[in-house]
This record gives C-alpha cells, structure tokens and sequence, in this order.
C-alpha cells in the first residue's frame, strides 16, 4: 500500500518554530506559547466546573419547586433526594419570605436561592477569567 505525499499545508511548522526544529528544541516564545495555551486550557476547565456546580444547585432547586408545586408524593425516593438536597443548598433561605401559601412560600425561597447560585456562578466565572487568564501578549514588530 503506498501513502501519497504530505500535503505541505498541513505539516508546515508551528509559529515561532523553524522548519528544523522538529526534534523538541523549542524557542522560548514557543514554550511561552505552551505554557500560555496550557494555561487557558486550565482556565477553562475550572470555568466549566464552577459553571456545572452552580447550574447543578440551581437546577435541583427548580426541581424542588416543581415537586411541590406539582405536590408530588414526599415519600417517593426521588423527591425525598431532591427535598434533602435543595435544603442543603438553599444557602439559609428557607423561611426568607413568609407568605400564607406553603407553595409561594417554596417558590420565593428557592426561587430566589436558585437565581442566587447563578449569580454566584457568573461572579466566580468572571473572577477567574478576569484574574487567571494571562494578559494579552503585546504586538510584535
């Protein structure tokens, strides 16, 4: 079986590497470059952990709300889980608001513990992309 040539497009060498560097002999701009993409690459998964912890609390209690509007049974095991986890992530608002309904009641609470972690995500997300991305390189001439 015979392979055809490489395409010169797709082999060509990487910025801030010549052509005969092939051999793990890096310039020092490359490896800044490395470390650099590594970085962000780190950034990001952070980013996106914070993003599914937060959006994982928010979205159990949205489910919590939808239980007890919907009156689900309480003995039932998945709402059981769901009531023991959204109390332990409601963050100290249960009995904020104390409307007659016990409906509304859930629905101010955790509603509002729910728009709270999300807001927690995006500040954290922010302050890490603010303060952990390298700087922007300045232009070279």
């Amino acid at each position: 079986m015979t392979y055809p040539e490489p395409d010169p497009q797709r082999t060509r060498p990487l910025p801030g590497q010549s052509a005969g560097q092939e051999g793990g002999q890096a310039t020092p701009a490359a490896a800044e470059d490395a470390r650099r993409a590594q970085r962000v690459r780190t950034v990001r998964m952070v980013r996106a952990a914070i993003t599914f912890v937060c959006g994982l609390f928010a979205v159990v209690l949205a489910f919590q709300i939808i239980l007890v509007l919907a009156e689900a049974n309480p003995d039932n095991g998945f709402a059981s889980f769901i009531d023991g986890f959204s109390g332990a992530v409601s963050l100290g608002f249960d009995g904020l608001f104390a409307p007659d309904s016990d409906k509304a009641a859930v629905l101010f609470n955790y509603g509002a513990a729910a728009l709270v972690w999300l807001l927690i995500g995006a500040a954290l997300n922010y302050l890490v992309r603010r303060f952990a991305l390298p700087a922007p390189r300045p232009p070279q001439a």
